[in-house]
């Protein structure tokens, strides 16, 4: 089996040599790249173009929102985790939006990193689970896309819609509700176009104001 290939970009050493700690006897799974700053991260995740780039939101030179900015536009095939201390809801949507499929918790990552590298590196979206709380709660506050009024969602479309907000990639959905994986697609599609949703950050706003994502699955 060939091991997710992992880059990481942190300034902190001891976060460093925590993580590397943590992956070193894991057999599925490959550090192939370190870096403490932006510019060096972005030289090491283009160059040695991993399965995942899981960055620091805080950076020394730019910021971690910029370089997975950066890594989405010049490497769109390297899935990003955002590692962060911030445990703040206004953080969640911008770091989706630039780019990461994972959004982790500093204080998190010992039990929860390999987690979330296995649920991106399948296509699913990670939100860590005290995050998704606190954006539950708040959920009020949150700007939704404007054009969302096709009508409302038939029980598939917001089963399926639901699904993607907790992060289930479209064959775990299919073999949940017991349908096609075009069937999926099809009501993805029908719900997104009615609530206007244009894309998986959009879904998950939608799937926190709803209440969706406001406990661990």
């Amino acid at each position: 089996m060939t091991p997710d290939r992992i880059a990481l970009v942190d300034d902190h050493p001891v976060v460093l040599a925590g993580i590397r700690a943590l992956l070193r006897d894991v057999p599925d799974v490959e550090l192939v790249g370190e870096a403490n700053t932006g510019a060096a991260g972005l030289k090491i995740i283009c160059d040695c173009s991993p399965d995942i780039a899981v960055i620091d939101l805080s950076l020394p030179d730019i910021s971690g929102m910029e370089l997975a900015r950066e890594v989405s536009k010049r490497c769109p095939d390297v899935k990003i985790i955002a590692l962060t201390v911030h445990e703040d809801r206004a953080y969640v949507h911008p770091v989706l939006e630039a780019g990461a499929r994972g959004y982790l918790l500093k204080r998190s990552a010992g039990d929860e990193l390999l987690r979330a590298i296995r649920a991106v590196n399948q296509g699913d979206l990670y939100l860590d689970s005290a995050i998704a709380e606190k954006a539950a709660t708040n959920a009020p506050e949150l700007a939704l896309p404007e054009g969302g009024d096709g009508g409302e969602l038939s029980r598939r479309e917001e089963d399926v819609i639901k699904l993607v907000a907790q992060g289930f990639s479209n064959k775990q959905i299919a073999g949940q509700i017991k349908v096609s994986v075009k069937s999926v697609e099809t009501y993805k599609a029908r719900a997104s176009e009615k609530k206007g949703l244009h894309s998986r950050a959009d879904i998950v706003r939608y799937g926190i104001k709803r209440g969706w994502l406001a406990a661990p699955n």
